[in-house]
């Protein structure tokens, strides 16, 4: 055999191992091959995350608003300023509306009252024969609160006594087996109904005989609304003691009114004679207190006419 067969015989084969070779490592914003998705937390952190303060700390800044940046806005300040002068001249113009047509701060005055009062003014109206001065107090040419005067009028009474007027007419209806909304309904809608024909009445009739007076619309309101406290008291009795009481309470009060109406309006109606003393002569100041004495003769006829089928 050949030696260099031989020598290659007898000398072992060595296998071949793969050699290793060092993987560089990844740099940034290289991908991994074997990684399926992409980190993104190291982008974040360089700049799509919150923002650094300047000082230094790590503390993300706060950002601004929207209604921070409305607000440092020049061309937004002025149309908020355009805006408020626009709400301050329309509630100035409804403000001047409501007090042309409804004199709100003309019915404050007529609703300055207290409890003092209130009695007082009860007194009078079932007592009238017992007061002796009616004039009107005055201050600076402006009338005192009724509150200060128990002769000036308010609306008050008037209103209390007409919603304790329809509860007691409900009241009275019931214990009949009479009540129903629509007839309760009904009795309150006729006497406004009365009430509004009594007052343009009255200011027809002053228009016509040329009466210069200090008699407003709301002082006739209320005069002629003190004749729902008789027909309360009326009504009330008649329900506690048959027809006898409500004649009898209804009678009185139907006196009570009348002398109060009188004693009240002939200071309104008849300014001049009420000046000098005197009854002024002439068919004018005639006319004038037949005025006067219709509107207060009219008072017990309608607190009947008001009140008579609520007693049986």
């Amino acid at each position: 055999m050949h030696p260099a067969g031989l020598a290659a015989a007898g000398t072992p084969r060595q296998r071949k191992w793969p050699s290793k070779r060092r993987i560089p490592a990844s740099q940034p914003g290289m991908a991994d091959p074997h990684q399926l998705f992409d980190d993104t937390s190291s982008a974040q952190s360089r700049g799509y995350g919150a923002q650094r303060g300047p000082s230094g700390l790590g503390y993300p800044t706060a950002s601004a608003s929207p209604q921070e940046a409305f607000l440092s806005d020049p061309v937004s300040n002025m149309a908020m300023a355009y805006g408020s002068s626009l709400a301050a001249q329309g509630k100035e113009l409804v403000d001047k509306n409501i007090d042309r047509f409804i004199p709100v701060t003309k019915l404050k005055y007529y609703f300055a009252v207290d409890t003092l009062y209130v009695g007082k003014k009860l007194g009078l109206l079932f007592f009238p024969y017992l007061h002796q001065d009616w004039e009107v107090q005055y201050q600076q040419d402006t009338p005192v609160a009724p509150r200060f005067d128990v002769n000036a009028p308010d609306l008050y009474i008037p209103a209390m006594a007409f919603i304790t007027y329809i509860l007691v007419a409900g009241l009275a209806l019931g214990t009949q087996d009479r009540f129903s909304p629509d007839l309760l309904g009904l009795q309150a809608s006729s006497a406004l109904a009365w009430l509004t024909l009594e007052v343009l009445a009255i200011l027809l009739s002053l228009y016509l005989l040329t009466v210069n007076t200090d008699l407003t619309t709301i002082d006739l309101v209320a005069f002629l609304g003190y004749k729902y406290v008789g027909m309360i008291g009326g009504v009330l009795m008649g329900l506690l003691f048959g027809k006898i009481g409500y004649y009898l309470v209804l009678g009185w009060c139907c006196i009570s009114i009348f002398v109060f109406m009188i004693r009240t309006l002939r200071l309104k109606i008849l300014a001049e004679a009420a000046a000098e003393g005197v009854p002024v002569r002439g068919a004018r100041n005639q006319l004038r207190m037949y005025l006067t004495m219709a509107v207060a003769a009219a008072q017990p006829l309608l607190m009947y006419w008001l009140t008579f089928h609520l007693v049986r």
